[in-house]
Order: C-alpha cells, then structure tokens, then sequence
C-alpha cells in the first residue's frame, strides 16, 4: 500500500491525484465564508477581523469571495456592519473590493450596494413557498415581483446579478422538492437579469442521483451548466458525493465556505456549508485546476476558528491540524 503524498517543505500530506476521465479540466471556487459562513454565528465578530478574514482568503487565490449582506440588522446581527466592512475593504483593496460580491435582499440594499460603488450583488430565493414566506415574507410569485426591480436597476447600473435559489432538494417543512418547481423559480431568476444560478441544499439533505436529475432538468429547459453553479450543506455528509456528482454532468463552479462555517438562520436543520478545505483537497486528487493555495485557507480557518472559540467543522482542517 502506498505513502500518503508530503509537501517538501511543510512536510503536511497532500491528496494523491488521480485523473478520472470526464470530468471539467478547472473549476471556480466561490467562497462564502464572509456571508453565508459567518451569519448564523452567535459571537460577534468584529469587523476588523471580518475584514482580514476576506482579505487573508482572497490572498489564498479563491477567485471569487462574497463578502457581506446588506440585509436588516434585525434578520442577521451579525452582518450589521456591512457598510463599514466595504468600506474598509475598498480603502485597502481598491477595484478588488467593489468586485466581491455582497447579497442584497431587495432595493434598499441595492441602494446601499450603489451607494458604495460596488459591482455584484447576489439575491437569494426560495423554490418553496414555505421558505419564501419565512425568509422574505413573501409567497413564491411575490418574491419574483420583488426582485424584478433590484434586478433591473442593478443592471442598469452595469452590476452582475448573481441568482441563489434555497431549497432545491428539501424542505423541511415541505418535504421533497418536485424538480419542476426548482427548475421554474430558477429559469425565472435568469429571464429577470441574473448571470448565475446558484442551486442550493440548503438543509444538507440531497444525494448524488438528485443532484444530476436537477442538472439535467435545467438542460431540458435550456439552461445549460455554464449558467449554474451548486451549493451545498454537509448535514447528512453528502457535499462531497454530490460535488463529485454534479462534476461528472459538467457543473463547473462551486460554492464552499472556509472551515466549513455557516448555516441558515431560518432554518434551523442546515448546518454548515462545504467547506472549501475539503472541496479543494477532493479537486486536487482529481487533477481539476482550482488555483487555491490549501495551507493557506488552512491557516485561514485555524486562525478564524480562534476567534469563534471553537475548532473547525472542517475534516481536513481538523486531519492538517493533527498532522502539523
């Protein structure tokens, strides 16, 4: 049986890769820590460490990393101070900052996002009617309506509009979700404006077979996989199987949180995200070209861990912890 791969210099394990045919030559990471990881978080983080926190992950070469939201503080606490985290970003960080994306709920944000000259917004959907009523108090119609304006003013604008869709493969208090529903809400998001459609497990409960269905369902209605992007939650230990599922139907950008942080406040069954430790470990024993630098986003997660007061959900965070 053969050794574990060793770095030279840090003497850390690294995958062994293996090609396996069929699947995408490079994929993008989008990192969500900033938001979506940190939002459930009962310990305030201070925004200095907020900010550092981006800066350090964007340092580690993840391409993409959505920063804030400019939701009421009411909703999520912790993401209060999204304005001065822009700011601060965009005093250190220039034109790099007004890149990041940051998730507005409706117009208001929209306006807070302009206000600072930023350049991508995300929205955030629900293909259930029981979610959308829970998170935006609105019925599955009236959130459409809601966010037709934002998303042509943001256009208008010049912004690129990212589209999430929340519980694409279960609901909790509906049950299984008919791939039609999703595949509806979803291709409207995209005829409204939006570039990207990012499908999300958000309570963890998806397996792999669903996860090539619901691809191959957008593709019947005509929106191919350069258009979609997937999101999944680690609840019931499926992201990596259905990461390697969407892979193999040509999924090429994935969303995963550093350390595995994250959750959803309205729905209290997701737990934490993919983390982007374990999905980078997964595509570089795969030989798929991701540009990340893993000892980095480590570091990043060990040091972030600390100011949460608790170790990282991450499993390779935890198994390079051991080992260092």
């Amino acid at each position: 049986m053969s050794e574990p791969m060793t770095d030279a210099e840090s003497g850390r394990p690294l995958p062994m890769t293996v090609p396996v045919a069929g699947l995408p030559e490079r994929v993008t990471i989008y990192e969500v820590g900033p938001r979506d990881g940190l939002q459930n978080e009962q310990v305030v983080v201070p925004v200095e460490v907020k900010a550092e926190f981006v800066r350090r992950l964007a340092g580690a070469g993840l391409p993409i990393v959505e920063a804030t939201s400019f939701v009421h503080p009411r909703w999520v606490p912790q993401l209060a101070d999204a304005a001065e985290l822009m700011t601060l970003l965009t005093d250190e960080l220039g034109d790099a900052a007004r890149r990041m994306p940051v998730l507005v709920p409706n117009e208001r944000g929209l306006d807070r996002a302009l206000e600072l000259d930023l350049q991508h917004i995300a929205i955030f959907g629900s293909a259930t009617e029981t979610f959308a009523r829970k998170n935006l108090n609105r019925g599955l119609d009236d959130q459409l309506a809601m966010f037709e304006p934002t998303v042509a003013r943001a256009r208008e604008a010049g912004m690129d509009v990212r589209a999430y869709v929340s519980m694409c493969f279960g609901d909790p208090w509906e049950g299984a979700v008919p791939l039609e529903q999703v595949v509806a809400v979803g291709t409207r998001l995209l005829d409204l404006g939006a570039s990207q459609l990012s499908l999300g497990d958000t309570i963890g409960v998806g397996t792999a077979g669903q996860v090539q269905a619901l691809v191959r369902a957008f593709e019947e209605a005509g929106v191919g996989t350069d258009r979609l992007a997937m999101h999944f939650h680690d609840t019931y230990g499926q992201a990596l199987a259905n990461t390697l599922a969407a892979l193999q139907v040509g999924i090429t950008t994935f969303d995963a949180s550093a350390g595995g942080l994250g959750g959803c406040p309205y729905a209290h069954s997701a737990t934490g995200n993919l983390a982007t430790e374990d999905l980078v470990w997964m595509l570089s024993g795969l030989g798929i070209e991701h540009g990340v630098d893993l000892d980095a986003v480590v570091a990043t997660s060990t040091w972030m861990a600390g100011h949460l007061g608790r170790p990282s959900p991450s499993a390779v965070v935890r198994a390079l912890g051991s080992s260092g």
